[in-house]
């Protein structure tokens, strides 16, 4: 018995496809839930092992992007000077993601999350790794009420 392709011939799938699917871009994508919590966070919802989670999806602060690591498969062998072949971490990019999607399972997310109270680092740490210049330590060493 023959099948009939997407095109209409009788001719048989070609590697096994039979047609294609256009996949939409994420903008055009509808939220169901219809849930927004305080701040703006738009809520996702999934089941995960028949459990209900609810989650956002954040961007990655400005500057900063996320990669999916995996190990290299057989890495070019290398004289190394007593280092075991076996102990060497060869690592490639795998993926690179510039949002996150977290997931709640008991309460809706909110900015008083722990995982969204840890983006307060990052302008923390930038302004602890920022270069001082010598005018910044000008001011800073003079006291209140001396030129």
């Amino acid at each position: 018995m023959e099948r009939e392709n997407i095109s209409g011939s009788s001719e048989g799938p070609k590697d096994g496809i039979i047609g294609s699917i256009d996949i939409p871009s994420l903008e055009s994508v509808v939220d169901l839930t219809g849930i927004e919590v305080e701040g703006g966070l738009s809520v996702e919802e999934s089941h995960f092992r028949g459990r209900k989670l609810q989650g956002a999806t954040i961007p990655l602060p400005q500057g900063y992007s996320g990669f999916v690591l995996g190990k290299k498969k057989n890495p070019k062998k290398r004289k190394t000077s007593g280092i075991s072949e076996d102990n060497l971490n060869c690592w490639e990019t795998r993926a690179g993601f510039q949002s996150i999607t977290y997931w709640n399972h008991d309460s809706l997310p909110s900015h008083d999350d722990v995982f969204l109270r840890s983006f307060h680092w990052f302008p923390v740490a930038n302004a602890l790794h920022k270069p001082v210049s010598v005018n910044d330590l000008a001011a800073a060493s003079t006291l209140p009420g001396q030129s």
